[in-house]
This record gives structure tokens, sequence and C-alpha cells, in this order.
């Protein structure tokens, strides 16, 4: 059994996962995240703030001690949708080199595959859309996993994403948002899904799977849990009609009254109308009327395909064709 620390670092939230993984398979996965926000404004500078660099690069620093304190064998560290659209990510990447990690920006394609590979571990033998809805973008697989085999027959990334939407249509602070913007981001978000569900209609997915914390929060607020329990949000299902009645019901607050609802982290709040508008469009262009709800995301996949990059494994195939850089940790000694 080998234990590896992987750490994804999205648009709005950056996180970490220590995994033991034997014979091709995850048997222990412990997750931690914090709101990062460094997509903010990125859709409109196309630079990383560096406020918002310190806030993730502080971050990395304190998983990196929790990585080590859990004994993995090494860590890869990959960022997404905000990274690639910035003009200025090498200054996060040398940032984080600093503290010992290998940053890697990985093409959406790539970050579709890790998710499907995570996602369908739960969905053996059975065609399934995987859907990882996040700050910047909004990656879309279909496929099969049979044995262990993946069989991924379309993967794509769109740029739609609750920071995207948020910073695009929604930002207006303290203000109920207006209907008219309401309007745009539905249509944004359905002019960028509208032609891959056409692509994906041939390929009749058997059920439509969404990971991403928007989709984990409109579960948590609407089953009101506080504390957050995994159990009940792994694997749950959401109708089409119950995204809409939470979009209204979001649309109907403030950013500071979404706060206080039970069930949303008070960082996510300002962005998670925007996650609402996305899903709905999603479910709506796709064609299904009901979606499952998976926590078995990219932070899964990316520790299975790490498995495969550690020394000794050189021969190991990765499941899906890219394997990311490792960096040895040390035994229980300061980081950074």
């Amino acid at each position: 059994m080998r234990r590896v620390a992987c750490i994804d670092i999205g648009t709005v939230t950056a996180r970490l996962a220590v995994a033991d993984v034997e014979g091709g398979r995850v048997r222990r996965l412990a997750k931690t995240s914090c709101i990062c926000n460094l997509g903010q404004g990125v859709d409109r500078t196309r630079r990383l703030d560096p406020e918002a660099m310190g806030r993730v690069v502080s971050c990395c620093r304190e998983y990196l001690a929790s990585a080590v304190s859990a004994r993995a064998e090494a860590v890869c560290c990959t960022m997404t949708s905000a990274a690639r659209d910035a003009e200025n990510s090498v200054d996060l990447v040398i940032a984080l080199r600093g503290l010992g990690l290998e940053p890697e920006v990985i093409p959406g394609e790539v970050e579709g595959a890790l998710t499907f590979l995570g996602v369908a571990q739960d969905f053996g033998g059975k065609k399934i859309l995987v859907a990882d809805n996040g700050g910047g973008s909004t990656e879309l697989a279909c496929g099969v996993l049979n044995d262990g085999v993946l069989d991924l027959q379309f993967v794509c990334s769109t740029n739609v994403g609750c920071r995207r939407i948020t910073d695009k249509f929604l930002s207006g602070g303290a203000e109920l948002p207006a209907a008219a913007d309401l309007a745009a981001a539905h249509e944004f978000a359905a002019g960028l899904f509208a032609p891959e569900a056409r692509k994906i209609a041939g390929l009749a997915p058997e059920a439509l799977v969404v990971c991403g914390g928007t989709v984990t929060t409109l579960v948590a607020i609407d089953l009101a849990l506080e504390p957050y329990d995994s159990s009940r949000v792994h694997l749950a299902r959401l109708s089409a009609a119950k995204v809409a009645e939470l979009e209204g019901a979001l649309a109907a607050k403030t950013v500071e009254q979404r706060a206080a609802m039970p069930g949303i982290q008070p960082k996510r709040a300002p962005v998670i109308l925007g996650g609402a508008v996305a899903i709905g469009e999603l479910m709506a262009q796709t064609g299904f009327t009901e979606l499952t709800v998976s926590e078995s995301d990219l932070l899964f996949g990316l520790s299975l395909t790490a498995a495969t990059a550690l020394p000794g494994t050189e021969g190991e195939p990765s499941p899906v064709g890219w394997k990311p850089t490792m960096r040895p940790l040390p035994r229980d000694a300061k980081v950074g």
C-alpha cells in the first residue's frame, strides 16, 4: 500500500487529499478544503490577484505540514481553470515551488478525465455523464469504467463556473440580483453547454453525475445540514425542479442573507447563485431531469493516478494516460 498526498488548487477552493492506494484502488482517502478564491477578478483582468495567491500559498504550506504529519510518501499539486486563464500563473508556480511543490497547470481535458476516474468508481459498468462544476469551468466526461478499465468516450472543458458567472453577471454586492442579470447568466451558460450537449446526446449516457462545491452545497442547503454530513450528500439526488427551487430561494436573498442559511459555508455565499444557474442550465441542455451528487471527484482520480507515478511504479500505466510530478516528502520535518 502506498500513501500519497494530492493538492488541487481550483478557482474557488484549494483542497488536499491524503490517500492509501493499493492494487489500483483507493483504500482510504481523507480530504481537507479551504476557500481561497484564487480566481477573484481573473475573468476580467486575466491576472491572479497577489492577495489571492498569498492565500493559496499559506493554505498549501499548511497542507504540506498535514501531509508530512500523515506520513504521506510524496505529494503532487495541480492547478485548474483560474491558473489556465491567468497571464501571471507562473508567479504562483514559483511561490509554490518555494514550498517544495511542483505545481502543474493541467488542461481541462485532463481535469475531466481525472474527475471521471474518481466518480466512476461508484458506477462500474454503467455509462455515465460526469460534470465537474467548479469556479471557472465545468468539465464534462462521458464513458464507462469496466473492471478497472476506463473507456472514456467524450471529454471537454467549458468556461462555465460559479465564480465566472458571478463576476460576469451577478456581482451586485449587497443588492438582490436583477431579473435581467439572472436571465443573462442563464443565456451565457446555455450557450456554452448546448454545443457539447448535442455531441453527448449521441452517446446516450444513462445518468448524470455532478461533483463540485456548488452541487454538494445545494444538497446541504436543501437538507439544512449543520454540520455538513458527507454520508448524506454523497450519492444524493437532486431533481431539476429542486435545483430551480433552490436557485429561486438564493436569488431572493442578499449575499449576507445567503451566508446565514443552514448548510452553506459563508465564504461560498457570493458564488452559490452563479453555481445554481450553471447546474440548472447543465440539466436543461443535457435533458436530464435528475442528477446524482458525487464526492468522489478529481482528488479521488488524482490519487489513483499519483500512485502510478511513485518510485518503483515506472512501468505501471496511468489510468488516464497522464501522470503528475511527485515530490518526495520528508519524514517528521518542518515544511517551507
